[in-house]
């Protein structure tokens, strides 16, 4: 098959490649260029860059970088600005897979080939003639939650030839080839904001506005914050307050309030009920339009827990998950990724409403 693979270079796309190479698939090397906020280039982008070129060269492969800066700014990260303006959570990462790597990209270069592929930790699974994404044999590197949001069509062209082994696996591959990446860090960054600091990233464009730290049981004001922009529910470091833990528990976006309760246990920090609306399933209700209950497995973060839950369909676009433990850190404008019992087909997301918090 003819494969356009995308190459980050990090070790994971590149022992991808390796893995295409060798079951003998023509493959394309691709690399998406995003630039600053600023409209410059990025200094780590050429690090990646002279790596994409060295793996491109090793396998004699061809290799292109793409330009996708302008639609980047103005699609993904206006939604996480927009978002953040709201008093709510963004997940920048979920919206640019969507909408740059398997949207504009797809659109322009990779509907010419078979495939695309990726270095994510996730499978695809078909089943009654449907083509499912499904979940990474990694459960502490699986990516499924952050490719929630795409579309039937994209997972139907998407390859993950890494999906079926752990990361220690890709890192022996690596070693094996004399990959010059085989040691090199996991990036940490927001998708392609790479070693952009985030908050100085929301400062530049929001900038600050000064407010009280309270104790939501007390009511004293604990310390001063720069604005409500800067902090997301569930958040624990960066607060500056001594006695801690402290953890935000609520956002008053009106008065610029950021309320924080102490200590690992506090019971404001957690719930168990949580409203969801805008859900998308990748490909199609897999209980119908009018089931009221059935069994689930969720993520409401990134991390590699599965909590076993009950999703109600209450109607008008509007669904309940009932976690059968405590949750941490519920934030609203967050995704609530949704899977089978068996924490294995990815079923979609719905956006987190947040309205219990108020109750």
């Amino acid at each position: 098959m003819k494969i356009a693979a995308l190459i980050s270079g990090g070790v994971d796309s590149a022992v991808a490649v390796d893995r295409l190479v060798k079951q003998g698939h023509d493959v394309h090397l691709f690399y998406i260029r995003i630039g600053m906020d600023n409209g410059e280039g990025d200094c780590s982008a050429e690090e990646d860059i002279e790596m994409c070129r060295y793996i491109a060269n090793m396998y004699r492969l061809p290799f292109d970088v793409v330009n996708l800066h302008q639609e980047y700014w103005d699609n993904v990260m206006e939604y996480a600005l927009e978002t953040v303006r709201q008093g709510l959570t963004p997940n920048p990462d979920i919206m640019c897979n969507k909408m740059i790597k398997f949207g504009f990209f797809e659109q322009r270069w990779g509907h010419e080939f078979d495939k695309t592929a990726t270095g994510h930790y996730a499978t695809t699974t078909e089943k009654d003639g449907r083509i499912y994404l499904s979940t990474a044999v990694d459960p502490v590197k699986d990516q499924t939650d952050f490719l929630a949001r795409i579309s039937y069509e994209q997972v139907s062209h998407l390859m993950f030839p890494i999906g079926d082994i752990p990361k220690s696996g890709v890192r022996e591959i690596a070693i094996a080839a004399h990959m010059p990446n085989a040691r090199r860090k996991d990036s940490q960054g927001i998708c392609f904001l790479g070693k952009i600091n985030y908050n100085d990233f929301i400062r530049r464009h929001l900038g600050e506005r000064p407010g009280p730290i309270v104790e939501i049981e007390t009511g004293k004001v604990l310390g001063q914050h720069r604005g409500f922009w800067f902090h997301t529910i569930g958040q624990r470091k960066g607060l500056g307050l001594s006695g801690g833990p402290w953890y935000v528990v609520k956002k008053d976006t009106v008065e610029n309030v950021i309320y924080v309760s102490n200590g690992y246990g506090t019971e404001k920090q957690y719930g168990r009920t949580i409203h969801l609306d805008e859900m998308h399933f990748i490909s199609g209700n897999p209980w119908g339009d009018d089931f009221t209950t059935v069994d689930i497995t969720f993520k409401n973060r990134h991390m590699p827990a599965f909590i076993p839950a009950r999703l109600t369909n209450l109607g008008a676009g509007e669904y309940r998950i009932d976690s059968s433990e405590d949750v941490q850190g519920i934030a609203p404008g967050q995704f609530a990724v949704i899977y089978d019992p068996a924490a294995h087909l990815c079923f979609g997301s719905g956006i987190i409403t947040g309205r219990e918090l108020d109750d």
